[in-house]
């Protein structure tokens, strides 16, 4: 196992930038390309039915569990740099959130009354996510440590080996349940191999933790994941319209046209993750000159991803995603409008995100919440109404709007916030 680890780590400091931009990029790109393909294949092998209800599981409920198990703490933990809270700390504390996902998990599907199949599903999606949430406890560190190419590596392999799991288990037997018990038993076989083994072999991690250290850091971080959990809720409030007004078929046409948004989310991620250590430093120096330099350069990267991805969505979206799904095509061949407010949606999600980093970094947790109580009332109102009036226009509507209202949110209390840090700088507080 040493000689395993010693592949993965690699401390040359003369490529440690490279790799680190490298390994992120891949494992970024690697993780949104399988969570793409993912429903694609599932349609495709089992049905438009099936199809909708791992859409459901996979990217809506699951993913609202992985962010109980996330509660928020990666921005913290990485922009941690005074090491503030040990590993030891920040572990435990994922263990915690992590057993509360999966009895939240279990609470909410017997509270819905699925059927058999989509209850075992959705649980099982659930348990992957939250070993998913688990190991970014992990990753958190190696990036906090100055080694994000060790977090790129564990995203890469850990999906390369479930999903390639879950695919060769669902294509052999058409078993949505049993390819998805596969696929978890695979994660956790990942996260041992790429993460628990790794971090034991590191120098310089502190493995010991007090009682006293957890209750501080939830304290601290308690803010940043109801601010995640309303966050995915409002991004995912038109999939649970969908799922408990529309039929599962609509659920995976919906899933369909969804899916290039990860595209920008993925490329913007690319440009922001490696950034957050500079942003951090900078804003602790009180340099806001090269804070503000990043922001801008950052912001304008990800308008010309939107205008890119918005001109391609309205002439070759339809066309593309109809090859890509072909049993759906008939359903799709209407949902062109849709598609083009989804994708223009994704693009002020990813502004969202740059100035939500930005205010995490400025130590303004509850201004976000703030920020985050505001649009979630809203997307309680109208997500359910839209669906019903308007079917997958009215929730790719809803969702356009939502994304419109947190990037303004987000990027007025940025402003603010900048204006106030150059306003305490100047007068040395």
């Amino acid at each position: 196992m040493e000689k395993f680890c010693a592949c993965l780590i690699n401390d040359d400091k003369a490529t440690l930038e490279r790799r680190n931009m490298t390994w992120n990029m891949l494992g970024s790109f690697l993780y949104a390309f399988a969570s793409m393909v993912l429903t694609m294949i599932v349609v495709q092998l089992v049905g438009d039915e099936q199809g909708g209800i791992f859409t459901f599981a996979f990217t809506t409920f699951g993913q609202q569990m992985f962010m109980v198990a996330y509660f928020g703490i990666r921005p913290y933990q990485i922009t941690d740099v005074e090491n503030r809270y040990s590993f030891g700390e920040y572990l435990h504390l994922r263990i915690l959130t992590s057993l509360a996902a999966i009895l939240i998990g279990i609470g909410f599907i017997l509270a819905q009354g699925y059927s058999r199949q989509k209850s075992v599903v959705v649980f099982l999606m659930v348990c992957y996510k939250v070993i998913d949430g688990f190991a970014d406890a992990y990753e958190a560190e190696f990036q906090r440590g100055g080694r994000l190419y060790l977090t790129g590596k564990s995203n890469a392999f850990r999906t390369v080996l479930s999903v390639g799991s879950f695919f060769t288990s669902l294509y052999l037997t058409r078993d949505l349940v049993f390819a998805a018990g596969v696929a978890v038993a695979a994660q956790l076989a990942g996260l041992f191999l790429f993460d628990v083994s790794v971090i034991r072999v590191l120098p310089n991690v502190n493995w010991n933790w007090k009682i006293s250290g957890c209750r501080s850091l939830i304290r601290s971080c308690v803010l940043l994941f109801l601010s995640v959990f309303l966050d995915f809720y409002i991004f995912s409030a038109a999939k649970y319209a969908i799922d408990r007004h529309m039929s599962a078929t609509s659920m995976a046409v919906y899933g369909a046209i969804f899916m290039p948004t990860s595209v920008i989310n993925l490329v913007a991620g690319f440009v922001i993750r490696p950034f957050l250590t500079k942003l951090s430093l900078a804003w602790e120096t009180h340099d806001h000159r090269t804070f503000i330099g990043v922001i801008r350069m950052i912001f304008f990267v990800i308008l010309g991803l939107t205008v890119l991805a918005v001109a391609g969505a309205a002439l070759l979206g339809i066309p593309v995603i109809s090859l890509l799904y072909p049993n759906l095509r008939k359903p799709l061949a209407a949902c062109r409008l849709p598609l083009v407010m989804i994708i223009l949606g994704g693009g002020f999600n990813a502004w969202m995100n740059l100035f939500y980093y930005s205010l995490v970094i400025m130590k303004r947790q509850s201004t976000i919440f703030a920020g985050y109580i505001l649009v979630c009332i809203i997307a309680a109102e109208i997500s359910g109404p839209a669906v019903i009036r308007a079917g997958l226009v009215g929730g790719a509507g809803s969702y356009l709007i939502l994304m419109i209202l947190l990037a303004l949110c987000f990027g007025m209390m940025t402003l603010t916030g900048l204006l106030t840090g150059k306003a305490e700088r100047k007068n040395g507080i």
